[in-house]
């Protein structure tokens, strides 16, 4: 990673949780854009070309599966890094995530823990 800011993009139908991942985001620097459906999160994907996704996997019109295998099928989006955050917690959703994501974590998620992990799917890009 070069020295510029890096861009998450949070992909979350709830404003709360999204407000929350801005405030946590900035606070340490990343530049954060939007987005309230996996389907909205399509375009900015494929228009701003962010750093890493926090793809919320339960939101209406298009789900962060969905989401995130239509990422993974794009040559051009393919290698960005995604993280799932969900309150699907079961063994079966999160191996289901990890199908088409690099991490997974489950809500109610601690913040700094969040943080941490985006920073590693970056270090590792």
């Amino acid at each position: 990673m070069d020295d510029r800011v890096a861009t998450v993009l949070v992909v979350d139908d709830d404003p709360v949780i999204v407000t929350l991942l801005r405030v946590n985001f900035e606070m340490e620097g990343y530049t954060v854009i939007d987005a309230g459906d996996g389907e909205e999160g399509l375009a900015v994907t494929r228009r701003e070309r962010p750093d890493v996704i926090v793809l919320d996997v339960m939101m209406p019109k298009l789900d962060g599966l969905g989401m995130a295998r239509q990422l993974r099928a794009d040559p051009d989006v393919a290698s960005i890094p995604i993280l799932l955050l969900s309150a699907k917690a079961q063994a079966t959703d999160v191996a289901a995530g990890l199908a088409v994501a690099d991490d997974y974590v489950t809500k109610p998620f601690e913040p700094l823990e969040l943080l941490d992990r985006v920073a590693a799917l970056l270090a590792a890009r």
